[in-house]
């Protein structure tokens, strides 16, 4: 297995769930069919790290306790969960990370309503940190209602990005001195 190409590149192209398991441990594998059955079930790519044979992998995710589960879109961990969940626990977690996220809702409404151009066109263009600056251009000026619409937008952004995503915590900074 190739991490970077099957995980993090792969991400960029499908919600990518890793299963951070080990042989020796019983809820691993009382949740491993679960997840292939729900992930099948979805467009999602499942990939098992074995931590036992990738220590250093486990060690690069913080992976603490088993089986942990993590998933990737565009590169970044975007939601987890430690422990073995129940099928209904998993499909949830599963549904939130195909179904369109709440930016993608939000941007949706910009398109329709022809509302502030430039940023759905940055975001088109993948120049996230450019839409971000326009936000907080457009919250510096705006009203508390375009204030209050710009913070749901970015936050939406931030958990698209995963908080390991180096504009996360930047633009996170800058939203809080705009805004308060």
């Amino acid at each position: 297995m190739d991490f970077q190409s099957d995980v993090i590149e792969r991400s960029n192209e499908l919600p990518v769930v890793v299963d951070f398991w080990a042989e020796w441990c019983g809820p691993c594998h009382a949740l491993a069919p679960v997840l292939e059955r729900e992930a099948s079930a979805r467009e999602v790519e499942l990939v098992k790290v074995n931590v036992d044979a990738e220590p250093e992998l486990a060690d690069r995710y913080g992976i603490r306790g088993i089986p942990a589960v993590k998933a990737f879109r565009n590169g970044h961990v975007v939601d987890e969960f430690v422990g073995a969940l129940s099928p209904p626990s998993v499909a949830a977690f599963l549904d939130r990370l195909t179904e369109p996220s709440e930016a993608a809702r939000l941007l949706e409404e910009l398109r329709v309503e022809g509302e502030w151009p430039d940023v759905v066109a940055a975001i088109d263009a993948g120049e996230t940190e450019r839409a971000l600056q326009a936000l907080l251009d457009t919250a510096s000026d705006g009203d508390p209602a375009t204030r209050e619409r710009v913070r749901r937008l970015m936050v939406a952004l931030f958990a698209d990005l995963g908080p390991e995503h180096p504009l996360t915590p930047a633009y996170r900074r800058r939203l809080a001195a705009a805004l308060y």
